[in-house]
């Protein structure tokens, strides 16, 4: 029996992706420390665009504003991109504050 990551790609890239640009130290389980930019998310994943030495499976913690340490599993690797999915969903008054925070366009952001 394989210990790996149960990683699944159900149809979750149908959901809403929002441009950020947000660096991060990620915590690899591997690797140690590594600097990424965050240049979209969703409230079941990112992607960031400077992958350089990440494979599928690869664990990693980040830290972001609202939700805290977060656990993310590489999903797909392409070129100097990578796609991540969290752990856990999160929840939508949390991801909506989140990406408040994050937008770095305010005509991109959700009016209320």
């Amino acid at each position: 029996m394989s210990a790996g990551a149960q990683l699944s790609v159900t149809d979750q890239r149908r959901l809403a992706r929002h441009p950020v640009d947000h660096p991060v130290i990620a915590e690899h389980f591997r690797a140690g420390d590594l600097r990424l930019h965050i240049a979209n998310l969703s409230a079941h994943g990112f992607m960031v665009d400077d992958a350089k030495d990440l494979s599928r499976g690869d664990r990693v913690i980040i830290r972001l504003p609202v939700i805290g340490r977060i656990e993310a599993y590489v999903i797909w690797c392409r070129d100097n991109r990578a796609g991540f999915q969290f752990e856990r969903i999160i929840r939508i008054d949390d991801f909506l504050a989140m990406i408040d925070t994050l937008q770095p366009n305010p005509r991109l952001r959700r009016t209320r």
